[in-house]
């Protein structure tokens, strides 16, 4: 420990160690450029618990986890590779030598996979832990299940500036506490009087407030934008500046990533994403302008995918950025949004295993043989999310219907790319095939190389460019990462040096992207339907725009649909041959709506996509009939012939239900429908057409409904008319709030009281009508009408109708 620099973490470095000598766990908290990153793994390394073993180092990013491995092996005098080793998903430097591993995250994750034990590994050090990037959270929660379970020695650290220290500590079996004050310099934090609006607005702002910046303080200055785009537009306005501009992304050469991160004699501009926030150190750096974005993945609802959106920084990353000027003397930080909207601001970023799309991680733990549910994470999977990720995976061969994992499954986690790539590269038959599947993975994995919002939906053209095809739009940085990819991807899938691409890309495609196999709707040029059930659009113009079939690759919310955006031409006799499983032959009657009636058909269908129809002849008269009765429910059986007298029984059947229960069917308008209306199949023998259903006898058919003897009872409890003294009848009304009948008051003289419906259950009421026809009273009550209020009406009908007779004791 003597020997390593004096940095601001050194202070805390003797307490780190005493803490992972008495417990297997520990959180370290120190500022940004303490260095953590570089001084604690050459601090543990000598410890006896190591001895003979590996530290394996963790970084979010490429970038960082480049820079880490190059300065600690500059601090013991080797190249990386040595003591020290780097592993990322493009480059690997590690040898027999090597005792401190720098790897990516997702990079362990794949390695627990094959290696659930990690022989050789003393310690886990997760750095910027506080990003909870899902794969840091993910391979947390793998190495916590491998010391519980199986390694206890394992030490674990999690090491950040702004790490949730308490619930890490938990989350780590309380873990202690180790915190570092670090000594850094006073940063000036200066705010704008206004806000940017719109994130197009920011190179323009950006390059005039670093312009000012260069002319107003001394030092180098450390730029923080979205994305290479915003970086790009940023560099074309700083033209003539008296500086070195340069641009430091993910998606750079490692050589272009060394020009900005390496020391120099002029003065040096770094255009940087949100990899330069933690872990790397831009020498010389003593202004930082912030623009206050950055790019995240977000689930569209809308579509199930995953886009990367343009969002504002938390506060917690505007305290990174800032910290970043006063690493090695005093700086400024300029942010470009106001104080107002600073105070407004979350505390800290979302994690994104509450923002993301989990069929990786649902895949990684079916692998794992655990839960997701039952594992330690510091925020839970959300179970909505789990359950969509889980459902994919079956779409994909990867989870059997119990949710175990399947040989495919495994075989696709051990692959290290989204589950619906690995399905597809599984899905190559031979070298050529795994060759274009490869290269369809790492074209898929980068940005579109043909730039532009109207570029051509033809996947194939993308393949022509890596081919050497010329388009004066492509992206060449694009085309160098997609590459490389594809290099990548050809030596995990052990494809022969020189194999010539060579296969479908369609049917590749259509395996890991089962949901979004599009057929063609109508004779609209460009419309189409995906196997989702969702519509999706391309421009009447695209030469994919008149294929029956596709195999959508990359989707784009546009309005009320989702635009294709890449996409392979398919035909139907190739994925019934490719997929014969997931295809449905069926034959069976079907409602045709512009017909109003039901035919009979041969089907072949994917999922709701009916990728061929044919009319047969003859059906099975069952069936035509069950298509009518769903065809009738689907539009509440309005085609029937609804009387009173069909309407009156069906009330009275439901006061009946309401009163007794038992046998008596509930026949409201859910419980009608419910089974696609089974109760109207035996009553359609011979018909095809809604048109016929007006000719039925809808009071028969609601008889019919009820278990013999209670059609009589039926009559007998709730009678359609109450018979009057004097021969008359009146009829009974069942269809309001309580059954009611009608009379004229004289047509009731001699009824002492009103009969009792269903045994008394169900009320009956009597409106009185004067000789007119107009209601006089109404009562629930006869016998105690005549005997109290009939005085008062006999009273006012006297005087209208003189002529008739007005008992005072109408009950006799």
């Amino acid at each position: 420990m003597d020997a390593l620099p004096d940095l601001p973490v050194t202070e805390a470095l003797p307490r780190l160690v005493a803490a992972l000598r008495e417990g297997p766990n520990a959180v370290l908290v120190a500022p940004p450029g303490a260095g953590k990153t570089t001084l604690v793994p050459l601090a543990l390394r000598h410890e006896a618990w190591a001895d003979g073993q590996k530290i394996v180092v963790l970084e979010p990013r490429r970038v960082a986890a480049r820079a880490a491995a190059r300065r600690m092996a500059e601090l013991l005098g080797e190249p990386v590779g040595q003591t020290v080793g780097l592993a990322t998903r493009l480059e690997r430097a590690v040898s027999a030598a090597t005792r401190i591993e720098v790897v990516t995250e997702g990079l362990l994750v794949r390695r627990l996979q094959t290696d659930p034990g990690l022989e050789g590994t003393a310690a886990v050090l997760f750095d910027e832990a506080h990003e909870r990037n899902l794969d840091t959270d993910l391979a947390l929660a793998l190495c916590l299940d491998l010391q519980r379970g199986l390694r206890p020695e394992l030490r674990l650290l999690a090491m950040s500036a702004t790490i949730e220290a308490e619930g890490f500590s938990q989350l780590l079996g309380g873990a202690p506490v180790i915190e570092s004050l670090g000594r850094a310099y006073p940063v000036l934090v200066q705010h704008r009087q206004r806000d940017i609006q719109e994130p197009r607005d920011l190179p323009e702002a950006m390059a005039s407030a670093i312009r000012s910046a260069l002319v107003e303080h001394p030092g180098d200055v450390l730029a923080f934008l979205p994305g290479w785009g915003e970086i790009r537009r940023t560099a074309e306005r700083l033209g003539g500046v008296k500086a070195e501009v340069l641009p430091l992304h993910g998606e750079l050469p490692p050589a272009e990533q060394d020009r900005a991160l390496n020391p120099s004699a002029n003065r040096k501009v770094v255009l940087a994403t949100s990899i330069a926030e933690t872990s790397l150190t831009v020498p010389g750096v003593r202004i930082v302008v912030d623009g206050g974005f950055r790019r995240a993945p977000r689930l569209d609802p809308a579509t199930g995918l995953a886009r990367l959106a343009t969002l504002r920084i938390s506060r917690a990353a505007a305290e990174q950025r800032a910290g970043r000027a006063g690493r090695t003397e005093p700086g400024v930080a300029i942010r470009l949004w106001s104080e107002a909207l600073h105070r407004g601001l979350p505390l800290s970023d979302r994690p994104e295993i509450l923002e993301s799309e989990l069929s990786g991680l649902a895949l990684d733990c079916a692998a794992w043989g655990s839960d997701p549910t039952e594992m330690a994470f510091l925020d839970p999977p959300p179970a909505g999310m789990l359950a969509a990720g889980r459902a994919l995976l079956r779409d994909l061969d990867a989870l059997d219907g119990e949710g175990r994992i399947t040989p495919m499954g495994r075989r696709m986690a051990r692959m290290g790319t989204h589950p619906r790539l690995a399905r597809m590269m599984a899905e190559a038959a031979d070298a050529e095939e795994a060759a274009l599947a490869a290269e369809l993975a790492a074209l898929l994995e980068e940005r579109d190389p043909i730039r532009g919002r109207e570029a051509p939906s033809d996947i194939q053209l993308r393949l022509d460019l890596l081919h050497g095809a010329d388009d004066p739009n492509a992206d060449r940085a694009a085309l160098g990462r997609i590459r490389r990819g594809v290099t990548l991807h050809r030596r995990r899938l052990g494809v022969p040096g020189g194999t010539q691409a060579a296969g479908d890309a369609g049917l590749l495609l259509a395996a890991g992207f089962p949901d979004r196999i599009a057929a063609k709707r109508g004779a609209m040029d460009g419309a189409f339907r995906l196997a989702s059930g969702q519509g999706a659009r391309l421009p009447a113009t695209d030469r994919l725009g008149r294929s029956p079939l596709l195999a959508v690759a990359d989707l784009e919310l546009a309005g009320t649909e989702a635009r294709i955006r890449m996409a392979a031409p398919l035909t139907r006799e190739a994925l019934e041959k490719k997929f014969p499983e997931r295809l449905v032959r069926e034959e069976g009657a079907a409602f045709d709506a512009r017909a109003g009636a039901v035919v009979a058909r041969r089907r072949l269908r994917l999922g709701p996509l009916v990728l061929e129809e044919a009319t047969l002849p003859h059906a099975d008269p069952a069936a035509l009939a069950v298509a009518l009765a769903e065809a009738a429910a689907g539009r509440g059986f309005r085609d029937l012939d609804w009387s009173n007298a069909a309407l009156q029984t069906r009330a009275r059947i439901a006061w009946m239900h309401k009163a007794e229960g038992g046998d008596w069917p509930d026949v409201s308008d859910a419980a009608l429908a419910e089974g696609g209306g089974a109760w109207l199949v035996p009553w359609l023998a011979g018909l095809t057409k809604l048109s016929q259903l007006k000719a039925l006898d809808t009071v028969a058919m609601l008889r019919g409904m009820l278990p013999h003897k209670l059609p009589r009872l039926l009559d007998a409890e709730l009678p359609p008319r109450l018979d009057l003294p004097g021969g008359r009848s009146a009829a009974i009304d069942y269809t309001g709030e309580v059954p009611r009948l009608e009379a004229r008051a004289q047509f009731l003289f001699g009824l002492a009281g009103l009969p009792k419906l269903a045994g008394g259950k169900i009320p009956l009421q009597v409106a009185l009508l004067s000789p007119a026809g107009r209601p006089v009273a109404v009562t629930a009550d006869l016998a105690g009408f005549w005997k109290g209020a009939w005085a008062d009406v006999r009273k006012d009908m006297r005087g209208r109708y003189p002529k008739h007779d007005w008992p005072e004791d109408p009950s006799r």
